[in-house]
């Protein structure tokens, strides 16, 4: 047995890494506030504010660990991780993102792409703003990799699965249950889709903490871009399709640039097209290198399979429920009404149940 610090736990990723830990056999402890829930049974918990750097290690820093893993998004918190912790931690993983990146355009890019510049606040126990995540997450792994050269630090893509509140990958198996399961299709109306050929890389939340472990155990080092070999859109509907009890939705499939011209959301947000990118601004975005991930042995579960888990998910918190991503329904009429005025002679198309 394995000695594994958490800090986090309580929230999605987090919890998922202590709970893989746990199952492993290792002796897991959490270090958060909780304000997200809390720990699964079996692993200690620590209560800590990391907002506080000089206090929220005392109880942790005590002892010596196999690993850490290090989920944060803050300069200061990872920062403060370090200073207390690195010295007494035999490895140390950190969970970047795909979003350190400068260039978002350029096709088939490796870890050794240009990243943004690293956010710098005005004052070191500063906060950065959501709009400098990946700025601040370069700082982040500055901090670690200048502190810890040989920790790994993993690029995510899009976590996905069940547990997901971010509500965009889970938006296109909830859309397509909505559609075809309705008595009611002239409300629920066509799918309005993103072009079916644009490239898609996600993770599911249970390969990425179950690698994380592995990572931990055999002290797996280096800068990895952890995400799928890249997909389509038209993959994922046709995922969506396939897990439904009844013939799938009829839908709508507007071209990129109709999109754009129609400034419609992309990628998240309210009234958003949920995991649409412009193009070809943000060709490279789900296109990246992942030969390291799969050389460090990260794997991945069948596109089927998340999008089962994603629609239980979607089902237990209600498929008419409020979104934090995707169109509302009055707004996709809408815009399925334009796309049909300006392209007249298009019908319908049903996204096909594929065979295997």
């Amino acid at each position: 047995m394995s000695t594994l610090l958490v800090l986090g736990g309580t929230s999605w990723l987090g919890g998922a890494v202590a709970r893989h830990a746990r199952d492993a056999g290792h002796d897991v402890t959490c270090l958060a506030r909780g304000s997200s829930g809390s720990v699964p049974d079996g692993v200690t918990w620590v209560t800590g504010d990391r907002d506080d750097p000089a206090a929220a290690y005392t109880e942790v820093a005590s002892r010596d660990r196999d690993a850490v893993v290090d989920v944060a998004r803050q300069p200061v918190h990872v920062r403060g991780a370090l200073d207390a912790l690195a010295a007494r931690a035999g490895h140390w993983l950190f969970v970047s993102t795909c979003s350190v990146y400068a260039d978002n355009g350029t096709p088939g890019a490796d870890e050794s792409a240009a990243l943004h510049e690293p956010w710098v606040g005005p004052d070191p126990l500063a906060l950065a703003p959501d709009e400098e995540y990946g700025p601040a997450k370069v700082a982040c792994e500055q901090a670690v990799l200048a502190a810890r050269p040989d920790a790994l630090v993993a690029r995510s893509g899009l976590i996905v699965g069940y547990g997901d509140r971010s509500d965009r990958f889970g938006y296109w198996p909830a859309r397509f249950a909505r559609a075809a399961g309705s008595p009611h299709r002239d409300v629920d109306g066509e799918v309005l889709l993103a072009p079916r050929d644009q490239a898609l890389q996600v993770v599911d939340v249970e390969d990425f903490a179950a690698w994380l472990v592995r990572c931990a155990a055999d002290r797996t080092g280096g800068v990895v871009n952890a995400m799928s070999p890249s997909l389509t859109l038209g993959d994922l509907y046709d995922a969506c399709a396939a897990a439904l009890d009844g013939p799938p939705p009829a839908a709508a499939e507007p071209s990129d640039g109709w999109l754009q011209g129609r400034e419609v959301t992309p990628w998240m947000g309210p009234d958003s097209l949920p995991l649409w990118l412009p193009q070809p601004e943000y060709a490279g975005f789900m296109t990246r290198d992942v030969a390291a991930a799969e050389q460090a042995g990260l794997t991945f579960r069948p596109l089927a399979e998340i999008v089962r888990a994603s629609l239980a998910w979607e089902r237990e918190r209600g498929l008419d429920r409020d979104r934090r991503a995707g169109l509302t329904p009055a707004y996709e009429a809408e815009l399925v009404t334009a796309w049909r005025a300006e392209a007249p002679g298009t019908s319908p198309v049903s996204a096909p149940v594929p065979t295997a």
